[in-house]
C-alpha cells in the first residue's frame, strides 16, 4: 500500500526499479558482452558456464579482500561464505593477498 492507503500496482514498481532490478539489467548487458568474447576464444570447446563462473567469482573475491584491507575473514563474512571456503577457492583462482595495499 502507498501513503494514501491505496494498493500499488505493477506500474507503479515498474516506474521504480530496485538497486537490485538495475544491478541485473547492467550485469546482463555487460555478460552478454563478455560472452561474446569469451565465444570468439572457444576453439570448439562449451565451456562458457565455467569460464564466465570463474571470472565473476575472482572479481567478487578480489573486491571483498579490498573492502576488507585483504583481511580473509572479513571478506569471507562479506561475501557471505566460509573463511575456508573463501581461502579454498583463493587457490583455485590463484588469487593471493595483495600485501602492497595492506
Amino acid at each position: 500500500m502507498n501513503h494514501r492507503g491505496n494498493l500499488i500496482m505493477a506500474e507503479e514498481f515498474q516506474k521504480h526499479p530496485s538497486s537490485a532490478d538495475i544491478a541485473e539489467q547492467v550485469l546482463q548487458q555487460r555478460l552478454e558482452e563478455i560472452i561474446t568474447l569469451l565465444s570468439l576464444e572457444n576453439n570448439g570447446r562449451n565451456r562458457i558456464f565455467e569460464d564466465v563462473m570463474s571470472l565473476v567469482e575472482k572479481i567478487l573475491i578480489r573486491n571483498a579482500l579490498n573492502r576488507s584491507n585483504q583481511i580473509k575473514s572479513t571478506a569471507a563474512s562479506f561475501l557471505g561464505i566460509n573463511r575456508n571456503t573463501l581461502h579454498n577457492k583463493m587457490e583455485k583462482l590463484g588469487i593471493a593477498i595483495d600485501k602492497s595495499s595492506v
